[in-house]
């Protein structure tokens, strides 16, 4: 099936489940923000029965405002007050679940679109361990001012332009990153391999987000770079799929989809990624508190591959939409993934504008998300069929690497009956750490030798669609 008759089919498709919804359908990453995916309710958000103890509880807040906007040493600003409860009560929720200023709400509409102004790292909020209250790097974007400065995943960012971290909120953090097109920010980082603290200065520039990128590995392998999912991913991954198919004589011979440090972005682009590889059937499932808010996401006929060999290369840095696509073709015994174990975002935030978007919008955590093996990645991730930890020379150790279930109030677990004593050795098909030479790319050197050899490729795939995950 030709990637436009596809494209046109599933959207017919998508359309005919979503009538009569009631909510619109936006997502990204937000600017320099954790990495979200954001899914269309089909029933939208009925309003719940208010027991009278929430009734008094309300007439509580209402009495503590009354008593700070009458009392306070200085008058207080009613707008900063209101702010400030709406992100406490949200940031008691779990770490995605947030409030957008209006400002914040354009950003990542503009975001969403893939051109937005500023540094070009997501990040979060530490809130326990030895980061507890500085800002962390999930990831930063490819090829933005943050990349070429050098910023790494899990630097942790202790102050911005001489002001403390420490004791901010997220948000306050990011506007304090966010300025005019052409000005100098200068951060101080805390680096796990660095024995001293790191300063960087980084010029914010308009960010345009390119989310895919290729080239040709060995003459005959095609390698997909997918730093992050915009609305544009699945187009620009079918066009450069189409030229490297022209540009090898008789097309590729197998494909490395690189999702390593992507964190996330928007879900009905992680499901067009993972449905361009495979025949129908079931892609991903997302399930909220209510029966009736539980969606299933099935793909459509015609492999743009016809069954050639694909190599998943994931990492720690890969998160939410990136574990949908690396879940699917894992489950469905598509693809072999290679790397380390997956960040763990498993659930999925919808954004629900205040007033049309005049008051800025909630981004809500509204469900958890399940691979079509009914596994749930919230807090465990996806772990590689083959494990592949790298060290560099003269380091002892692997770097710590963070995960979704060190968060401060990251959703449990939920594990399925009978794997409670499940290791990742167990669930990996092979472990081999390796100690890799600096400037080398010793993950997808691997995945390119196992693409070279059809026999133990075709070997080990067969060993990994006999785990029980």
């Amino acid at each position: 099936m030709k990637a436009t008759d596809r494209r046109t089919r599933r959207n017919n498709d998508q359309r005919e489940q979503k009538k009569g919804t009631s909510l619109s359908a936006l997502a990204a990453a937000a600017l320099a923000g954790s990495a979200i995916t954001t899914v269309l309710l089909t029933s939208g958000f009925a309003r719940s029965t208010i027991s009278p103890d929430t009734f008094r509880q309300l007439d509580l807040f209402g009495e503590v405002f009354e008593q700070v906007h009458g009392n306070y040493v200085s008058e207080p600003d009613n707008k900063i007050m209101i702010e400030g409860a709406i992100d406490g009560m949200l940031q008691n929720l779990d770490p995605h679940s947030s409030y957008l200023s209006a400002d914040d709400y354009e950003t990542m509409q503009e975001q969403t679109r893939g051109s937005f102004a500023g540094l070009g790292i997501q990040v979060t909020m530490d809130n326990d361990g030895r980061g507890k209250g500085l800002v962390r790097v999930v990831s930063p974007i490819d090829d933005t001012p943050a990349a070429r400065a050098g910023i790494q995943t899990n630097d942790l960012i202790y102050e911005i332009d001489g002001e403390a971290v420490f004791g901010m909120t997220l948000n306050e953090a990011i506007d304090l990153m966010k300025g005019p097109r052409g000005t100098p920010v200068d951060l101080k980082l805390l680096r796990e391999e660095a024995d001293e603290p790191v300063e960087v200065t980084i010029v914010r520039d308009i960010v345009e987000v390119s989310p895919v990128s290729h080239r040709i590995e060995r003459e005959q392998f095609g390698y997909l770079r997918l730093s992050s999912f915009t609305a544009k991913t699945e187009e620009k991954m079918l066009e450069a799929i189409a030229e490297m198919e022209k540009e090898i004589p008789g097309g590729m011979k197998g494909l490395i989809i690189d999702v390593r440090s992507n964190p996330g972005g928007l879900l009905d682009q992680a499901v067009a990624v993972s449905d361009a590889f495979l025949e129908g059937g079931e892609i991903v499932s997302t399930r909220g508190r209510r029966a009736k808010d539980t969606m299933r996401e099935l793909g459509t006929p015609g492999d743009v591959l016809a069954g050639r060999p694909i190599i998943v290369l994931i990492n720690n840095g890969s998160a939410s939409a990136s574990e949908i696509v690396a879940g699917a073709l894992q489950d469905r015994n598509r693809a072999l993934v290679l790397g380390t174990k997956s960040f763990g975002k498993g659930s999925v935030q919808t954004l629900l504008p205040l007033q049309n978007g005049m008051n800025g919008a909630l981004r809500l955590t509204t469900a958890r998300y399940y691979t079509p093996a009914g596994r749930s990645i919230q807090a465990l991730g996806i772990v590689p069929d083959i494990a592949m930890p790298i060290t560099r020379p003269d380091q002892e150790d692997s770097p710590q690497r963070r995960f979704e279930s060190d968060l401060d109030g990251a959703l449990e677990a939920e594990i399925r009956a009978g794997h409670e004593d499940d290791t990742d050795e167990e669930l990996s098909v092979l472990v081999e750490p390796i100690e890799c030479p600096e400037g080398e790319d010793c993950q997808l050197n691997k995945a390119l030798d196992l693409l070279d050899n059809n026999s133990r490729f075709s070997e080990l795939l067969a060993d990994a669609s006999q785990i029980d995950r």
